[in-house]
């Protein structure tokens, strides 16, 4: 069985931040490789300022270079919008791999305003990484309020193939102040210039 971390969202545009969190899951799990799923659109974020798909998995594809992680827009070949919708198909696709769901402390704040965010904890386990900032409102939310009886230990981590679901273990990495609204604060137009090749380099990502 290969050990795949699964890690969404719009990655607008994907930065360090996004191969800084990835890599150091990969340690804390185990893993064998990261799935960066761009998604063709958050039902959470507004659609003004949002890259077309295309110019995100291409930055997603040139931040990943010569890394254990895979970008792949596999929403738009499953037809799923919503993140529970695309996980059960994804483990029924792939029944010779585990999956771990990767999402920052800022997500777990919200979760409970995800489409059946109870479904994805019985479907995979998840791990919450920290995020500065975010930490009093993602242990205050009504969804960890549900979840912390599933928590398990950071140092148990390596085991959570072996867990019953739902699961979830909270990791702590070293933050990376890379910001996506950052860069596109500083170049609204980065998807546009040379492919976006040009605007990621200025940014120094």
């Amino acid at each position: 069985m290969s050990r795949i971390g699964l890690l969404g969202g719009s990655f607008n545009p994907a930065h360090r931040g996004h191969r800084s969190i990835s890599l150091a899951a990969k340690h804390a799990l185990e893993l064998d490789e990261v799935w960066w799923l761009v998604s063709p659109g958050n039902p959470l974020k507004p659609v003004e300022g949002m890259a077309p798909l295309a110019a995100r998995l291409r930055s997603a594809q040139r931040i990943a270079r010569h890394a254990p992680i895979r970008p792949m827009a596999i929403e738009t070949r499953l037809g799923t919008r919503y993140t529970a919708d695309t996980l059960r198909k994804l483990v029924r696709l792939y029944p010779q791999h585990d999956f771990v769901w990767l999402m920052g402390a800022d997500n777990l704040a919200q979760f409970h305003r995800w489409r059946d965010w109870r479904g994805i904890a019985r479907t995979v386990a998840i791990a919450v990484i920290a995020r500065p900032g975010y930490e009093g409102q993602a242990l205050a939310s009504p969804a960890m309020g549900w979840l912390r009886r599933h928590a398990r230990p950071a140092g148990q981590a390596r085991r959570w193939t072996m867990w019953s679901l739902p699961a979830l273990v909270r990791l702590r990495f070293r933050p990376d102040p890379t910001s996506a609204t950052a860069i596109r604060a500083a170049d609204p137009a980065w998807h546009r210039v040379g492919d976006g090749a040009r605007n990621v380099r200025r940014t120094g990502i």
